[in-house]
Order: structure tokens, then C-alpha cells, then sequence
């Protein structure tokens, strides 16, 4: 079965930097896009980012455009959110996800879109 595993959060403080990774499992992991999301409690899922299965493309969010991005190793099957000059505002929970279709999809930025979802791992910045 799909199994997502994120790792790599923490606390840190602002300006610091992070790198969240996801290994995924269960699936042909080349095939498929993978997006990064984040929450905090009493908030809505805000999207972060997105690459596209071949890696060629990787839209961010404006929120974390500049600071973060992501990149992935298809044989290592695991995708990588690297997050720099981090904020207090990036304080979150951070989510990989798979979508639901393989190839290149419509509306990357859409949680709807994804299917299968990690078990999220906390970020914290203090200022």
C-alpha cells in the first residue's frame, strides 16, 4: 500500500534553516507528482508546493517563494522540502502528498487533488 513517512522537522529559530524529507513506499514513485502542505491547528491546509514527477517543474507558494524549495531523487524514491531563512510564521505541521492521478495534473495546488498524505511532521520557529 502508498505509505508516506515525513522526518526532518523541528524547532529552530527564526532564520534558520530545515530540510523535511518524504520517502514514499507502495507505488511506482517516478510516475507521480508530489505536493507539500502545511496546517496549523484552527486553520485551513495552506499549500506549499509542488513538483512534477521528472522534477522539471516545481511551483511554490508566493508565501514561501524565494525561501523554500523542493527537489526530488526518484531513485531514492523521497522528495525534499528545503526551507531557509525561516519565519515564526512557518510555524506548522508539514505534509507530503501524492496525487491522485500519475503525470502532470491540473490543479497541483489543490488539496482535492491528492490522495494519500503523510503523517505530518511539526516545524517550529521561534523568533
Amino acid at each position: 500500500q502508498v505509505q508516506l513517512v515525513e522526518s526532518g522537522g523541528g524547532l529552530v529559530q527564526a532564520g534558520d534553516s530545515l530540510r523535511l524529507s518524504c520517502i514514499a513506499s507502495g507505488y511506482t514513485f517516478n510516475i507521480f507528482g508530489m505536493g507539500w502542505f502545511r496546517q496549523v491547528p484552527g486553520k485551513e491546509r495552506e499549500f506549499v508546493g509542488h513538483i512534477t514527477y521528472r522534477g522539471s517543474d516545481s511551483p511554490l507558494s508566493d508565501s514561501v517563494k524565494g525561501r523554500f524549495t523542493i527537489a526530488r531523487d526518484n531513485v531514492k524514491n523521497t522528495v525534499y522540502l528545503q526551507m531557509n531563512s525561516l519565519k515564526p510564521e512557518d510555524t506548522a505541521v508539514y505534509y507530503c502528498a501524492r496525487p491522485d492521478t500519475y503525470g502532470l495534473i491540473p490543479t497541483p495546488s489543490s488539496g482535492l487533488s491528492y490522495r494519500y498524505w503523510g503523517q505530518g511532521t511539526q516545524v517550529t520557529v521561534s523568533s
